[in-house]
C-alpha cells in the first residue's frame, strides 16, 4: 500500500467482509422470478427474502442490477445490428458509385445522360418522402400506445416474424333500422355483409405492436398475481373487481391511452378449474373460429385479421395475432361490443401459459360501430392433474358512458356482470364439460333409451344441437353481422316485440325461403334457476307452448353434457299430435352466469340419419327458445342457494325468440297478417309463462 493511501476504517472493513456471493440455488430462484416479474413489489421481495434467506435489500439490488444488465445487453445487440446495417449500406453505396462510373447508355453506347440521373434522383426523393411519411405515422402510433417514439424501440425482437398466412375477413358496420319494411327490409339475407379491412400490417409497425403486447403481458401477469388492495370483493357472491385508484397508481398511463374521453371502466377477475389441458386451450384461443365455437353465447363474430408473429420452435409461445371480435349478451336490446385487438400468447414455464388481449386503434379510418376499448385482459392457464387446468381470468374494458343501456338490463350491464370475468369463466367451464362429453366413446343407458344407436349417433346428435344453439345465439342478439336487423314496430303489442325478416338460400343451416323472427325481453320476480327449470321441463311444456295445442310432451332420449342435470340435449315427441313424423330437438345450458333453452323441429327421416352417425350439416334448422339471465340486483340475502346459484339476483331477465318459415318461395312477400300472427304468438307465450309462475300482473 502506498504511503499516501489512508487505512480502511473498521466500518469499511466490516462492510467488505459482509459482501458475499449468492449460492447457485438462490440465483436460480431469482432468475426464475425475474422471468415472471422483472419488477417485484415489496410483498414479493419479502416472500423471496424468507424463501432464500436473503436480506430484502439484497433482493432489491439484485433485481436492479439484473435489469441494468439486460438493458445493457439489449443496447449492445442493437448497436451490433446497427453497425452491421451501416456497413452493409456503405458497401452498397460504394458498389453503386463504381457501377455508375462504368455505366453505358443502351441507345448510344456512351455514358448516361444527366436527364436519366435526374429522373432516378426524383424517384428516389419520392420514395424517401413516402418512407418518411410512413415512419411518422408509425411513430405517432408508438407514441400513442407506448409513450415513446419509434426511434426508441428495440430493433432486434426476440420473436420470429412470419409473413401473412391468413386471408383477410370482413365484418359488418351497418346501423339498425328504425321501422319495419314489409317488402323484406330492402332484401336483407342471412349472409354476412363484409366490412373493408386494412392492408397488411407493415414491417415497421410489427415491432410497435409486439412491444405493446409485451407490455400488456407484463401488466396481465401482475394483475393475476396481485390481490388486495388492487382487487376488492363486492356483493354477496364475493366477485373481485378492480380498485381503480390503486390500478392507476401501479399502472400509470404513458400518454393518451384511450380512444374516447367519456369512458367508464369495467374490470373483474375470477378463477376456477376447467376440464381441458392448457395446450388445448391455447390452441383454441389463438384460432378465431375455435374461439367463437368455444364461447357461442358471448362471441357473436370473430376473425383472425393477420398473424404478426408465429410461435418459437413450433410452439404457440410467442404467437401474436391481430384479431377482431364482437361480444354479445343474449338479448336484442343490449348493443354488442366490437374490438380490434392484439392477442399475445406466452409460455411462462412448463404447464403454465399466459394469453393477453389489448386493443389497438386499427384499422385506421374503418372505425368500429361500438365505442369499446380493451385494456390488458386475458388469462393465466396452469395445468393440474387429470388433464384439467386452473384458469385465472381478468377482464378489463373501457366503455363509452354515453351509450345508454336499456332499463331492463341496466343493473346487469352497469355492474360489470354482463361482460365480466365470471361469465367468461363459467361459460368456459360448461363448454369444456360439453367437449369432454362429445369426445367420450361410451354412452349411458339413459342416453340410449333404445333410440341412439351408439357413439357415432351420439356425436352426430350433439353436433346438430351445437349448430342449433349457435344459430339461436346469432339471431337473438343485437348484432347485425349475420345479415338481419331488429325493428320495433309500434302498435302491434304492449310488450316491446321486435321483428326481423330475411331470406335464407338454404338448404343447410336454415330452411330455404322467407323467414320471420320475433323477440321480446321481460323481467320476472323469480330466480333464474326456477324459470329455467320450469321452461325446460317436458312435463310443464304444454302450459306455455302455444304450438303444442295443450298436448303433453314426452322426452324420448337425453344426452347429458356435464355434471349439472340442466346441461343436456333432449329429443322430444308431442303425444296425441297429428304431426307424428316430427320430433323436437332441444338443448338446455345453464351455469352461474345464466341459461338458455333452444329447440327446433326436425322430421323423422332426418333424425334417423343423425342417429346412424351421418353428417348432420345439411339438415336445416330454424331454432326458437329462451335466454334467461339474472337481473343483477342484490337479493338482500347472502349466500347462494340451489334455487339461486348466483346469490346476487332477485329476479330474472327472460328473452323469447320465435322464428317461422313464412314461405318456401324465394319471391314471397311478407304480409301484415303474418306479422300479427307471430306477435300474438309470442305475446300469448309470455302471458302463459307469467300465469304458470304466479306472476301475471308483472
Amino acid at each position: 500500500m502506498d504511503s499516501g493511501d489512508e487505512p480502511e476504517t473498521p466500518e469499511q472493513q466490516g462492510r467488505k467482509r459482509r459482501c458475499q456471493r449468492h449460492t447457485p440455488k438462490q440465483i436460480q430462484e431469482l432468475e426464475a422470478m425475474f422471468k415472471i416479474c422483472p419488477h417485484p413489489d415489496e410483498k414479493q421481495r419479502m416472500q423471496l427474502s424468507r424463501d432464500l434467506g436473503l436480506d430484502p435489500r439484497q433482493i432489491k439490488f439484485w433485481f436492479q442490477n439484473k435489469r441494468t444488465q439486460m438493458k445493457a445487453n439489449h443496447e449492445r445487440a442493437d448497436n451490433c445490428t446497427l453497425r452491421a446495417e451501416n456497413d452493409k449500406v456503405r458497401c452498397e453505396n460504394i458498389a453503386m458509385k463504381e457501377a455508375l462510373k462504368n455505366a453505358i447508355c443502351p441507345s448510344c453506347g456512351g455514358p448516361p445522360t444527366n436527364e436519366d440521373s435526374s429522373v432516378a434522383e426524383q424517384e428516389l426523393r419520392m420514395e424517401n418522402a413516402r418512407l418518411k411519411e410512413e415512419l411518422d405515422r408509425v411513430s405517432s402510433f408508438a407514441s400513442k400506445y407506448l409513450g415513446r417514439p419509434i426511434t426508441q424501440l428495440p430493433l432486434d425482437q426476440p420473436m420470429a416474424m412470419s409473413p401473412i398466412d391468413l386471408s383477410m375477413w370482413g365484418y359488418s358496420n351497418h346501423g339498425p333500422s328504425s321501422s319495419l319494411d314489409l317488402d323484406l327490409l330492402s332484401g336483407s339475407s342471412s349472409t354476412i355483409i363484409p366490412f373493408p379491412l386494412p392492408a397488411a400490417v407493415s414491417e415497421i409497425e410489427k415491432p410497435v405492436m409486439l412491444d405493446l403486447a409485451t407490455r400488456a403481458m407484463e401488466e396481465l401477469i401482475k394483475l393475476v398475481q396481485t390481490d388486495e388492495p388492487l382487487w376488492v370483493k363486492v356483493g354477496h357472491d364475493g366477485r373481485e373487481v378492480l380498485h381503480l385508484e390503486t390500478y392507476e397508481r401501479i399502472f400509470p398511463s404513458p400518454g393518451q391511452q384511450f380512444k374516447y374521453p367519456d369512458f367508464h371502466s369495467e374490470a373483474s377477475r375470477d378463477s376456477g378449474v376447467v376440464t381441458m389441458s392448457s395446450t388445448s386451450l391455447v390452441d383454441m384461443f389463438t384460432n378465431a373460429s375455435k374461439w367463437a365455437e368455444l364461447f357461442p353465447t358471448i362471441v357473436s363474430n370473430a376473425k383472425n385479421i393477420e398473424v404478426l408473429a408465429t410461435g418459437i420452435a413450433g410452439s404457440k409461445s410467442g404467437t401474436l395475432v391481430l384479431m377482431y371480435e364482437e361480444l354479445q349478451v343474449l338479448s336484442p336490446v343490449i348493443p354488442t361490443r366490437e374490438f380490434c385487438f392484439l392477442r399475445y400468447c406466452h409460455q411462462v414455464q412448463q404447464g403454465l401459459w399466459a394469453i393477453v388481449d389489448v386493443s389497438v386503434d386499427y384499422p385506421g379510418e374503418n372505425q368500429l360501430a361500438s365505442r369499446s376499448w380493451r385494456l390488458p385482459s386475458g388469462c393465466l392457464i396452469q395445468d393440474v392433474p387429470s388433464g384439467c387446468s386452473k384458469v385465472t381470468w381478468v377482464e378489463h374494458m373501457e366503455i363509452d358512458a354515453k351509450n345508454q343501456t336499456h332499463q331492463l338490463y341496466r343493473n346487469l350491464v352497469d355492474s360489470g356482470m354482463a361482460f365480466g370475468a365470471q361469465r367468461w369463466l363459467c361459460t368456459l367451464q360448461r363448454m369444456c364439460e360439453r367437449f369432454a362429453c362429445l369426445m367420450a366413446t361410451g354412452i349411458s343407458s339413459r342416453d340410449l333409451e333404445g333410440v341412439i344407436a351408439g357413439p357415432d349417433g351420439k356425436r352426430s346428435m350433439m353436433t346438430l344441437a351445437q349448430r342449433m344453439v349457435n344459430n339461436f345465439c346469432a339471431h337473438i342478439t343485437a348484432s347485425d353481422n349475420h345479415g338481419h336487423v331488429w325493428t320495433n314496430p309500434s302498435g302491434f303489442t304492449d310488450v316491446g316485440i321486435r321483428l326481423t325478416v330475411y331470406r335464407s338460400p338454404g338448404p343447410s343451416d336454415h330452411p330455404s325461403g322467407l323467414i320471420l323472427g320475433a323477440t321480446t325481453s321481460i323481467w320476472l320476480p323469480l330466480p333464474s334457476q326456477r324459470v329455467f327449470s320450469f321452461i325446460k321441463d317436458a312435463k310443464t311444456r304444454a302450459e306455455w307452448d302455444v304450438l303444442s295445442n295443450g298436448n303433453s310432451v314426452q322426452e324420448v332420449a337425453r344426452i347429458t353434457n356435464g355434471p349439472h342435470q340442466g346441461n343436456c340435449i333432449s329429443l322430444l315427441r308431442a303425444l296425441n299430435s297429428s304431426q307424428s313424423n316430427m320430433l323436437m330437438l332441444q338443448e338446455s345450458c345453464i351455469d352461474a352466469s345464466g341459461s338458455l333453452i333452444a329447440y327446433a323441429s326436425v322430421d323423422l327421416p332426418s333424425f334417423n340419419m343423425v342417429m346412424s352417425g351421418e353428417d348432420p350439416s345439411k339438415i336445416p334448422l330454424l331454432p326458437s327458445g329462451f335466454a334467461i339471465l339474472p337481473d343483477g340486483q342484490p337479493n338482500g340475502g347472502g349466500a347462494s342457494t340451489s334455487s339461486n346459484p348466483m346469490g346476487v339476483a332477485s329476479g330474472s331477465l327472460v328473452t323469447v325468440l320465435f322464428q317461422l318459415l313464412v314461405s318456401s318461395s324465394p319471391s314471397a312477400k311478407l304480409d301484415i297478417e303474418t306479422v300479427t300472427t307471430i306477435t300474438q304468438l309470442i305475446n300469448t307465450t309470455v302471458q302463459q309463462i307469467k300465469a304458470s309462475l304466479n306472476c301475471p300482473g308483472i
